[in-house]
């Protein structure tokens, strides 16, 4: 499996660059007959797509998703599914000033040491525009948890350190920046576009919450649920930490106060988050996932060339002034992702299952 593949039985391939022809995704392992609803499909890419509002870069894209196999009258047909979106308002001139150059913060250094080469239009494969078809994949594993009635929600819970005090998802869907909180939100937007004006960028913090999750998902010892819902959120650009249930807070607590005591209607708190043993508990989990500033700022700063000489690096082209907007968006769908591929292999746990399956 390669390093752009993620998933082991529901799982999918992202290609493509940000200034290339086009990016998009394979998805495999989709169970055939599953309600392909490419109206959501599209819904899902418009809450990502930039452009929407001043707290998110200018640049434009429709973001139009196009099914190229794996459907056939609406339904999935239980081989791969094929999705391609077309780059349209690309401007790779805005970058042949730092053809030579490291852009601070950003996968340039690391891209060129690493292959010998980079796309230096907007990082190339490096760029969060990737993340498009990881949205476009995540409306497929979607539409399938639909099916079990299983929910992943998202927000923006914090901006520049302005903490949300209350969580409202649905409030979060109306807000131009998905606050989570109605009464945080003005304040969290006035820092965004201070930072903004000041051609500088602030980070920011999206909390995913996944409802109606069955016991038991998870595989012991190195595909842990919580595991790969970390690993799937550190793939995120600009993604330096995660947090489930109560996080690193829980390192401040006596065992009497982090434990989930349990009685017949449930766990009393969840301070797991959801997750005992790296296994769904049938509590609610709940994820957050801290965004560094952007790194694409429009001030002098210092870097090397390709030759590692000292030189000045002043960035053109069009950037979000808070990447954890929109990046709220793609955990939402990396969780999707992970909880499709879990139920998927949670399948063949009991003996009893596969009989169930298989048994006439």
């Amino acid at each position: 499996m390669g390093s752009n593949t993620f998933g082991k039985k529901f799982s999918f391939t992202t290609f493509g660059e940000s200034h290339g022809k086009a990016l998009g995704c394979v998805v495999d392992g989709v169970p055939a007959g599953l309600k392909i609803d490419e109206a959501f499909i599209q819904s899902e890419l418009d809450r990502r797509k930039p452009g929407k509002s001043k707290f998110e870069t200018a640049r434009k894209e429709d973001d139009k998703v196009e099914i190229l196999s794996g459907v056939f009258e609406g339904l999935s047909t239980g081989t791969p599914i094929a999705m391609v979106i077309y780059n349209t308002n690309q401007k790779s001139k805005d970058y042949s000033n730092v053809k030579d150059l490291f852009r601070p913060g950003h996968a340039d250094f690391t891209y060129f040491h690493k292959y010998g080469l980079r796309d230096y239009r907007g990082g190339g494969r490096s760029s969060a525009r990737e993340t498009a078809a990881r949205v476009a994949a995540g409306a497929i594993a979607k539409l399938m948890l639909k099916e079990l009635d299983i929910q992943v929600k998202s927000g923006t819970f914090a901006v520049d350190g302005i903490e949300a005090e209350s969580i409202d998802f649905e409030g979060a869907k109306e807000s131009e920046i998905y606050a989570l909180d109605a009464k945080q939100e003005v304040a969290q937007k006035e820092a965004i576009l201070e930072a903004k004006g000041k051609h500088d960028s602030v980070g920011g913090v999206a909390l995913v919450k996944i409802v109606n999750t069955p016991i038991g998902l998870g595989e012991p010892i190195y595909y842990k649920m919580d595991a790969l819902l970390a690993d799937a959120m550190m793939s995120i650009n600009a993604v330096k930490g995660v947090e489930i249930g109560e996080g690193t807070d829980s390192a401040a607590l006596l065992g009497s106060q982090n434990n989930d005591q349990i009685c017949q209607d449930g766990f009393l708190t969840n301070h797991s988050g959801g997750l005992l043993g790296g296994i769904s508990n049938g509590d609610e989990i709940d994820i957050k996932v801290y965004f560094k500033p952007t790194p694409s700022i429009f001030q002098a700063q210092k870097t090397v060339d390709t030759q590692n000489k000292d030189r000045e690096c002043e960035l053109k082209g069009r950037h979000d002034p808070c990447v954890a907007v929109r990046g709220s968006i793609v955990a939402e769908s990396m969780a999707a992702l992970v909880v499709a591929d879990m139920l998927l292999l949670n399948l063949g746990s009991k003996i009893g299952d596969l009989k169930a399956s298989y048994t006439k």
